[in-house]
Order: structure tokens, then sequence, then C-alpha cells
């Protein structure tokens, strides 16, 4: 009898059985313990996180890690979290500086477009994005916007532009300053949490303010020779968080109209978590709302819609009418 195919086959079995016992059945500890501090943070902070079940919600995520070893291996998992989280806005960055998303975070447009010739009676500012976070670079981009402004304003000065267009947002503080002077003193919108606390932001004393603490602060804030001024807003799907915040920031003054088209929708904010593998979590926590309390959270619709061809013509013809 030849034993040779037998031998074989035994051989095979064998292999295939320690290679079946090498293949790991659960997650790592390591993993494990990664995910967890995660999703506690999300349970605790999201800005849906009264609407979730999150028993249910923390077994789609670790089904979805799997046997998960290491913490890279999670970030699948924890992209889907980022999905199922339906704020739209929250997002993640690993260790060496690459982010991502959930799968419905909103993908904005952006248009080109030249900055108007006006009448002489009209100032016009443009606020770009704005990334930056130490002192230096927000008090040079907040005095950047003033000394725009500065030089356009004039005795006969009736009215401004002021251009949002494409601000995909990032630090609001400067922008909230540099615009300051247009925008006029007092409360101009409020940070609310999902359990109704609220959190009001202004420019007060020549500063921007988050609550009673200020954020930016010019040496010599520049003061408007006619205050109070009728304010045209110009904005379109490229505005966005924080350049959306700004945009909140206009809505419910006096003598001020909002031109262009509907804005990206993450009108929230995100809190910064960073993490025990040096990653940052960007989780949204609160909603914004204007000066009146009125709540947003997606996207910020403008008074009268115009197109990039109309929007100047309406908004010169707002403030000299």
């Amino acid at each position: 009898m030849n034993l040779r195919p037998v031998l074989l086959m035994l051989s095979f079995i064998f292999l295939w059985s320690c290679s079946n016992d090498d293949e790991p059945t659960t997650i790592n500890q390591e993993a494990d313990n990664f995910l967890n501090e995660v999703l506690t943070i999300m349970e605790n902070n999201s800005i849906n996180k009264n609407e979730i079940d999150w028993d249910d919600f923390r077994n789609q995520i670790f089904n979805e890690a799997g046997t998960a070893q290491t913490i890279d291996e999670t970030y699948g998992a924890i992209r889907l979290a980022l999905t199922l989280l339906n704020d739209n806005h929250s997002f993640f960055i690993r260790p060496d500086g690459s982010r991502f998303n959930g799968r419905n975070f909103p993908r904005c447009t952006f248009e080109d477009f030249e900055s108007p010739s006006l009448p002489e009676n009209i100032g016009y500012v443009a606020v770009s994005s704005f990334t930056g976070s130490n002192d230096e670079e927000s008090l040079a981009f907040a005095e950047s916007i003033q000394q725009k402004i500065a030089e356009d304003d004039n005795e006969n000065i009736s009215g401004w532009i002021v251009d949002l267009r494409g601000n995909a947002g990032g630090n609001m503080w400067p922008m909230l300053e540099g615009l300051g002077p247009i925008l006029g003193e007092g409360v101009a919108g409020y940070f609310i949490t999902p359990d109704d606390n609220e959190f009001p932001w202004s420019y007060t004393n020549g500063a921007s303010i988050s609550g009673q603490n200020p954020i930016v602060q010019l040496s010599n804030p520049y003061d408007l020779i006619n205050p109070n001024p009728k304010v045209a807003v110009l904005i379109d799907n490229g505005v966005a968080s924080s350049g959306e915040a700004i945009a909140v920031s206009f809505i419910g003054r006096s003598n001020t109209k909002s031109f262009g088209s509907a804005t990206c929708g993450l009108s929230t904010g995100n809190s910064t978590f960073n993490l025990s593998n040096s990653s940052t979590l960007f989780l949204t926590t609160v909603y914004f709302a204007d000066r009146d309390k009125n709540q947003f959270g997606g996207q910020l619709l403008p008074d009268v819609e115009s197109d990039n061809q109309t929007i100047i013509e309406d908004a010169i013809e707002y403030i000299e009418n």
C-alpha cells in the first residue's frame, strides 16, 4: 500500500490546523482600549448623544473592528462611528496628520469670483478661511481685515458688502475680530449644547469674545466713520463651519441682508480631543444659533437668492435703495 498520499494529506491537515490556531479570534487589548476611549468621548460629548442607542452603537463599531490587532486596524470602525454619529461634521486626524471623516460628510462646492468694482459710497471686504491658531497669526489676520476696512472707509460710505463666499472655516475668532467694526458691538450668536446650555459669542470693547473671555483683541481696533451701516453679506455653498458662524453673526442684525446661495451645511462647532496614540478627534458638540437664539445645524439660506453674475448688483441695489 502506498502511504505517501495519506501522509501528504495528514501533513496538509496538520499545517492547516496550525495556521488556523495562529489566527487571532478576539480583538487585541490595545485596540479594544483605544476604541473604548474614542466611543466614550463620543457618548459623553456628541451633539447627537441624546438621540443614539449607545449599546447598539458600540456593538456595530466592535463588529466592524472584528479581531483588530493594532490601533491602525480600528480606523475603519472609527470611520463607521463618525458616519453613525450623523452630525456630518466630526472628523479624525491620524498621528501622521492624515484625515478621514464619516461617509456622509458634505462636499462643498467653490466658485471663483473677482473683487468687484463698486460705487465710492459702498465699502467692500472679503474674508477668507483662516486655519492659524497662534496669537501672532490670529492678530495679523484680524489686522489685515480691519486695515482693508479702514482703507475703504470714508464719510460718504452708506453701506458695506461683506463677502464670505468660499470661506470654508477654520478659526472664527480672528474673522470675528476683523469684521467687528462693521458687525458692531454686542452678542452676535450662541453655541448651544445638546443639553441646551448656551454660550454667547460677541464683539465687545474691540475684542472677539467667547462667553466672557477675550480671544482676539487688537491693540488699536478700528472704528467706522459712520457706525451701524447697512450691510449686504454674500454667501455660497463654499461657506462652511466657522465661515457659517460669521454668516450667523450677521443674522438678526438691523439693516442687514444676505445674498447668494445656501451654505455648505456645517453650522455646528467641533471640540478637539487629543487621544492616547497622538491622534485627534474633532467631535461636533454644539449647534450655532443667532443672536435671537434661533438654532441652526444645517445649511444657511440667503435672504435673497443670487448667482455670481447678479449678486453684486443685488447687493448694491439693496444698499442704495
